[in-house]
């Protein structure tokens, strides 16, 4: 290499090389690598090891250390020495909890949430509708030892869950046919809703009603309850559900928990500044 850089001088002077411009090249891809980690690492429960993390990203160990290392000094992940595990850390909490500061209606909604546990016995969930899929921002557990659990930040089918239907029924028909068109209808259980015809009427009847069933169309054994939380423009921006096993949620008890449900889903909508849309306030008053 000194010998090039003789040779170079003789011929012509070379000129200083520019400094990296900001978000170049190889910033772009370590920046890149060091987001698709952290996600990776979201996704353990128990943490992963080095030889994990960096089979599940396609590097060479040395890069996956170096970038585990970065995200460390700045507390985004963790390590337990002991066992060799990588985890999430307390930075990257931290961030991921300012996207639940900034919408108002998740804190709303956690007392009307403990409420509907306490009377109904069953698990209360809050989710929202993102990239064409349901994701849990909110969870307060029924005291059953028998009840349904999700992580917070785990995604769900819109056509196969309670909330994912209830939120597609406050959208234009064709809007929400397309995203059904987009996402497929994954066959889950005997009784999911697979054909496109019956699941538009599936929305209709959701519309009219004001609430959804989850009838173990995605787990077999669970059944969820689910209504709309809306803005001040009176659109849907949440859901609120029960879930629980089906030989609690019995089909007789469903008219008295859709009603507590849609109670909470009004009370929270009203706590946020929202308004429901006349024509399922005219339903539901009727």
């Amino acid at each position: 290499m000194a010998d090039e850089t003789i040779k170079t001088k003789k011929t012509k002077t070379p000129k200083p090389a520019k400094p990296a411009k900001p978000g170049s090249g190889s910033q772009v891809q370590s920046l890149s690598r060091a987001l698709l980690l952290l996600e990776r690492l979201a996704a353990s429960d128990m943490g992963m090891s080095l030889t994990e993390v960096a089979g599940s990203l396609g590097l060479a160990p040395s890069t996956t250390h170096r970038l585990l290392n970065s995200l460390r000094s700045h507390d985004f992940v963790d390590v337990d020495e002991a066992q060799g595990l990588w985890s999430i850390g307390v930075n990257a909490f931290s961030i991921g909890n300012a996207y639940l500061k900034k919408r108002d209606y998740i804190a709303q909604a956690r007392p009307f949430m403990k409420r509907l546990v306490a009377e109904t016995g069953e698990t209360s969930n809050l989710a929202i509708l993102e990239k064409n899929s349901v994701v849990y921002v909110g969870q307060v557990e029924s005291p059953q030892t028998m009840r349904m659990v999700v992580s917070l930040g785990n995604r769900s089918p819109l056509h196969a869950s309670g909330v994912g239907k209830a939120l597609l029924s406050a959208m234009p028909r064709r809007d929400a046919m397309d995203i059904i068109k987009k996402t497929g209808m994954v066959t889950f259980t005997g009784n999911t809703i697979t054909s496109p015809n019956q699941f538009e009427q599936e929305l209709n009847k959701i519309g009219q009603q004001g609430y959804s069933l989850d009838d173990e169309e995605q787990f077999e054994g669970l059944r969820c309850i689910a209504a709309n939380i809306y803005n001040e423009h009176g659109e849907a921006v949440a859901g609120i559900s029960i879930s629980g096993p089906a030989v609690r949620v019995k089909w007789e008890r469903i008219p008295m928990l859709s009603a507590l449900v849609m109670d909470a889903a009004r009370e929270v909508t009203k706590a946020i500044g929202g308004q429901v849309p006349a024509l399922l306030k005219k339903a539901n008053d009727g």
